[in-house]
Parts: structure tokens; sequence; C-alpha cells
């Protein structure tokens, strides 16, 4: 099979528009309702509460900007511990540091790459006490929810559960979004349902949500004038990209069912290949499947160094390497990226603390050995088909 490079980009995952969302958006220009109140915001933020089952949510300009808030609402103060994932985007922890309070990196498990609740005890056996936990549904699969639940319960910590990646996700039957304090989902445009930008606060206390509004708005008092007694932000979403939103809403199922049908053909291409997909509890979760990831075995990576910015390795026949398929798949038009790098790793946090089950770093090894593959909707099965042969031909 000759190979030649993709005329258009293969890309990791961008918005999947359909016709709905212009006419909600139109709605907005219509009525000239385009700024931080409407319809379109008070409809996406009902319905993505009866899709995921929590009593009240709050439509906000980013993901990040909705961890911020939880994170007040959790009531983390300057020098608390606040206890996180390690292999995660960085945005959920520098809300955290936005509180001044101190962050430490929790290590992952190998069933599903999120949080090890082994660790996370240990976290609280170091450590003592902590504000809140603040747990990460790695691309899309949900983390061990119920044992993370329990620990938090018992040592009396809030427990924020970062679904940024994870809508439309179930554990156990329920949806994501729904198992913490606080839950967090983002629709920024490479999320597996997008506004373009922004995020959604979940929770089921209303007196929570209620305060949270207060703060997105800029804390002003119920008054004639501009009265405030607390520090607020500018942190609610607009109804013009609410609209994009709720018309995107409406697609969710199609968009977890496509996701779902890449990662499967993934799984069915590579199978003879020393490597395996980013893993679950078939049993008990039903990931959205929004970024496909492959692990190569340890016996099959070639050498592979990453310094801070750079990297080199060392080709092998029946060997490779994140990096080397990575670049393989660049030279032919197609985006794929590197696993999270941990936070303890990040110059950032070196100063940091970081807890391990054991005397092992799972998360690095992830990192060191995982690659995300692209995922795209709109790609087609022959242009995966061709990705899945540029991946063999790396070995």
């Amino acid at each position: 099979m000759v190979i030649k490079p993709f005329d258009k980009k293969i890309w990791l995952a961008t918005p999947t528009m359909h016709s709905e969302e212009r006419l909600f958006v139109d709605e907005a220009f219509d009525t000239n309702w385009v700024s931080t109140l409407g319809e379109n915001i008070n409809q996406l933020e009902q319905a993505i509460c009866d899709k995921v089952g929590c009593h009240y949510s709050l439509a906000l300009s980013s993901g990040t900007t909705s961890l911020h808030l939880a994170v007040k609402l959790a009531g983390v103060k300057p020098g608390d511990k606040v206890f996180c994932m390690d292999m995660t985007f960085i945005a959920t922890v520098n809300p955290v540091v936005y509180e001044a309070a101190e962050p430490v990196f929790i290590d992952s498990e190998t069933e599903t790459w999120n949080m090890d609740p082994k660790a996370l005890e240990r976290a609280f056996e170091i450590y003592g006490d902590a504000k809140a936990v603040i747990v990460t549904n790695l691309y899309g699969v949900p983390a061990k929810l119920d044992e993370i639940k329990a620990i938090c319960k018992r040592h009396n910590a809030v427990l924020i559960e970062d679904a940024a990646e994870s809508l439309g996700a179930t554990f156990e039957g329920v949806q994501t979004g729904n198992y913490g304090d606080y839950g967090v989902i983002s629709f920024n445009g490479n999320k597996i349902i997008t506004c373009s930008s922004g995020g959604m606060l979940l929770s089921n206390d209303k007196n929570a949500i209620d305060l949270a509004r207060k703060m997105s708005t800029q804390a002003k008092e119920d008054a004639p004038w501009y009265q405030h007694e607390i520090v607020g932000y500018n942190y609610r979403l607009s109804n013009v990209l609410a609209g994009i939103g709720r018309g995107q809403l409406l697609h969710l199922d199609e968009h977890v069912k496509a996701k779902k049908a890449i990662y499967e053909r993934y799984k069915e291409g590579l199978k003879n290949l020393p490597l395996k997909m980013n893993p679950y509890d078939e049993k008990r979760m039903e990931p959205n499947y929004w970024l496909s990831c492959i692990i190569i075995d340890k016996e099959a990576m070639c050498k592979q160094i990453r310094q801070e910015k750079e990297f080199t390795y060392i080709s092998e026949k029946g060997k490779s390497c994140p990096e080397e398929i990575r670049e393989k798949l660049a030279s032919y038009n197609v985006e794929s990226r590197p696993i999270w790098k941990p936070m303890h790793m990040q110059p950032v946090f070196k100063n940091c603390g970081v807890v391990q089950a054991d005397n092992f770093c799972v998360c690095e090894d992830i990192f060191n050995r995982g690659l995300c593959l692209p995922s795209d909707i709109k790609m087609t099965e022959q242009e995966q088909d061709v990705v899945i042969e540029i991946i063999k031909s790396c070995f």
C-alpha cells in the first residue's frame, strides 16, 4: 500500500457542527439577547441538568472558570492542600494556585489512567486533611468514582469532579459530572460538544450555584447602585455561544457513538501490534471515547529521550515509541499528541508534592509510552485506515 500525505490535515479533534446551532444563534440575534442573559443560556443549563441528572447548573465562559468557582465554593483558602490528578491538563490545577493553595499530585492507576484511590488514601495518611480533591475523567474515561468519593467522605474533603473531557460518559449507569459535590464540564472547541468556548458548573446545592452565579457576574449586591461585598469575576457565558451549545447538545449521543466507532476501529486495526488502547472497566464504565489513545508495550519501546522542550529517539525494527509515531504521522499531515505530561514534571510545579501507591510512578510511565491518536469524528473510515497503516509502518 502506497501511502501519500493527506491533502487536508487530519486533526486530533475539531468541532462538528450541525444546522440547529445556527438557528439558536440567529434566535439570539433576532431577539437581541446577545450578552450573558437569554433563552439559550436558560435552555442549555436546563438541558445539561436533564442529561447529567444534577439539580442545578451554571453556564460559564470556560471549564477553567468553572473549576475556579468550584474551588471557591469548596472553601479553599491560601495554604490549604488540594489533592489533584498528576496526569491531567494544567487547567485542572491552575484554579488551586489562583487561591494561593497548595496542590499535591496523586498518581494514576493502570485500569483507567485516572487517579489511583490507593495513592489518594496514602496522601491523606501523609499530609493529613485536605480541603478538596479534584479528580479528572481522563480522555472521556470515568475514574473509580465510587472509591474516590468514599475516601473524600471519610476524610471530610470536598470532591470536585473535573468532567471536562467526559460529558456523556457513565459510571455504573450514572452520568459523569454528577459524582462530586461540584462537577465541571467544558465546551472548548475540541471537546465532544462545543460552544466554541465555555463551560458549566454543576451541583445539587442550590445555594452554592446561586453564590457562584453571583460571583460570576462581579458579585453585585441587590441594591439600586453597584454594591459589592465580596470579590467577583466576569465569568458568565454569552447567550450567543450558548446557542451553539444548545444545538450541539442535541447531537451528543450521536457524537459519542461516532467516537466509539473510531476507538473500536483503532482497536481492531492495531490489534496485532505490541500496544494497547487506553483502558476502562467494561463492566462498570461507558466512556464517551473523546480521544483514542495507545500505550506501547514496554518491550516494544525503542529508545526515546524527552527533555524539557526537545526529544530524540533511536529507530529500531520491530519497535517504536510515541515520538517516532507522532513525527511519522505529522509527515503525512496527521495530528497526534503526547499524553498529558504529569504535573509534577512541569517546571511551574517542581516544588509540589506527589504521592504514588508504591515506588513506581504510573503516570510517568504512561506519558513515556502513550500517544493520543486523531479522533475527529469527521475523519472518514478510509482516512482512519491510512492512519492505522502509518502507525503499523513505524514497527
